[in-house]
């Protein structure tokens, strides 16, 4: 039986292939924001209608991921957590390309909603890394991992949806065809399905196991993926490398997860007998879901704001009180809103990597959610509150997801637990997109533009009320860990340092 080592490293090499299994979904996700209202407005949508379209469109989505996001945390207990990986990424591109080919609004929610429920591996990518590193001290490095991936998809998604949709309008001389002007927002999708096929092939063939039931099994995918290795090593030594890349570091103890199957008479399938949720889970995923609800809307409103068209005149609203009532947006098309956020997610790289682990090692996760939470809540000049919105948002979901995994009360219910993280974040995701655009249409007609940023700002100031309840606990991976199935006592003393 391997040893722990002293000091513990990370799974480089399993981190980077999950990375590539999780890049293709913010690609294809952040891909639709820069085109979405144009979309809709060729399905003949009214101008002054299109937010609360964009809105509705968006709300499916969501939901649809709420009502599957259990099954899927549940199906990844019970299946392993490497195919149900693999079976969503298939879902999700396969969604994906239907919902590029749509020809009405109709077609094109029923795909959005088929999208949403397809996409589960969000919660399943998670238990996936608290199972790779159980150790507290490197899960802001690892947990970070994850929305890093998020923050790169939305550098290049934007970017993508933005030059590539209507390219029969935009680049005539290369996609003037029939093919192109039938089907003027297939190229984005396609563009992102090749990002899933990247994704698909590298887990396949390389990404390990981590479900300690199932994953000393035989993996035929990694079978070839060694062979192929194999193949391009130049010497025994980089194959032996390769093979034992992880072996110096183990980062489970087996002896606790062995003893869980001994325990419980080798029925590791089902859950524990007891609650799933302990209060600071229940904590926990309220702090999460209203996050989720007002970042989500945020993203989603900003696009509409920016492509409406902008207020040439007082006669048109001739009560205009700047900066409080106006009716105008910025009259920005696909393109122009691609770039900026394509732009937006490049400070959210610099933050992800080489800000936020540092500080929230060094200040403690539940400390920086306090902080940034608040943060949310205070917004104020339009460029700014990108930057801002970018720094909080950047720390508060790794931050919630350490938190929300460090409070389960077993390891064995991990994927149940991110699976209803799923599905109630998710109920945030598809309210706050409904909510705002519904609040955009009404402010555009009143002439009060700026309603739906007031709403949000209510929103993120009931999401910061929770955090002050909430108790950072052990985990998995501390020293004194003595089983995990050991329910966590409500009243244990605060950890100084903590994360996701």
């Amino acid at each position: 039986m391997a040893k722990i080592s002293k000091d513990p490293r990370l799974p480089v090499q399993q981190l980077v292939i999950l990375s590539l299994c999780r890049l293709a979904d913010p690609i294809s996700f952040s891909s639709v924001f820069p085109y979405l209202p144009e979309m809709i407005e060729s399905f003949n949508v009214p101008k002054n209608e299109v937010g609360r379209w964009a809105g509705i469109t968006s709300a499916v989505f969501s939901l649809s991921q709420a009502a599957t996001g259990i099954f899927w945390g549940r199906a990844s207990d019970r299946f392993g957590r490497k195919p149900v990986i693999l079976l969503g990424m298939i879902c999700v591109m396969s969604t994906g390309l239907l919902f590029g080919f749509s020809q009405n609004l109709v077609m094109a929610i029923i795909a959005r909603a088929l999208a949403g429920a397809s996409n589960g591996n969000v919660g399943i990518l998670r238990t996936t890394v608290a199972e790779m590193v159980p150790q507290r001290e490197l899960q802001p490095m690892a947990f970070s991992v994850m929305p890093l991936m998020w923050t790169i998809g939305s550098i290049f998604g934007p970017g993508f949806g933005g030059a590539l949709a209507n390219p029969a309008e935009r680049y005539p001389k290369v996609f003037d065809g029939p093919f192109f002007r039938k089907f003027p927002y297939a190229l984005p999708n396609l563009a992102a399905s090749l990002f899933f096929f990247v994704g698909l092939t590298a887990g396949s063939l390389f990404l390990k196991e981590t479900l300690e039931t199932k994953k000393h099994r035989r993996d035929y995918g990694r079978v070839v993926g060694k062979s192929i290795m194999r193949i391009f090593s130049k010497n025994k030594r980089q194959q032996r490398t390769l093979r034992d890349d992880e072996q110096a570091a183990p980062l489970l103890k087996h002896s606790h997860l062995s003893s869980i199957s001994t325990k419980h008479g080798g029925d590791t399938l089902r859950p524990p007998d007891k609650p799933v949720f302990s209060r600071q889970s229940n904590i926990n995923l309220l702090t999460y879901t209203l996050l989720a609800l007002h970042s989500v809307a945020y993203d989603q409103l900003l696009p509409i704001f920016m492509h409406h068209p902008p207020q040439n005149s007082r006669s048109s609203n001739p009560d205009v009180a700047l900066p409080f009532i106006f009716s105008g947006g910025f009259g920005l098309n696909s393109d122009r809103i691609g770039l900026l956020f394509t732009w937006y997610g490049v400070a959210g790289t610099i933050i992800q990597f080489l800000i936020f682990p540092p500080l929230a090692r060094y200040y403690g996760v539940l400390n920086s959610l306090k902080v940034v939470t608040v943060i949310l809540s205070q917004q104020g000049v339009m460029f700014l509150i990108m930057l801002v919105k970018c720094f909080a948002a950047i720390f508060a979901f790794p931050c919630v997801i350490i938190l929300l995994t460090n409070s389960a009360v077993s390891l064995r219910i991990l994927g149940t637990l991110n699976g209803v993280a799923t599905s109630v974040s998710a109920i945030g995701r598809a309210t706050g997109p409904a909510v705002g655009g519904a609040m955009f249409e009404v402010g555009a007609e009143r002439g009060w533009a700026i309603l739906p940023w007031w709403v949000l700002a209510g929103f993120a100031t009931l999401g910061a009320i929770p955090v002050w309840w909430i108790v950072e606990k052990e985990g998995f991976g501390g020293p004194g860990d003595q089983s995990h199935d050991e329910e966590d006592q409500v009243e244990e003393p605060e950890v100084p340092r903590a994360e996701e």
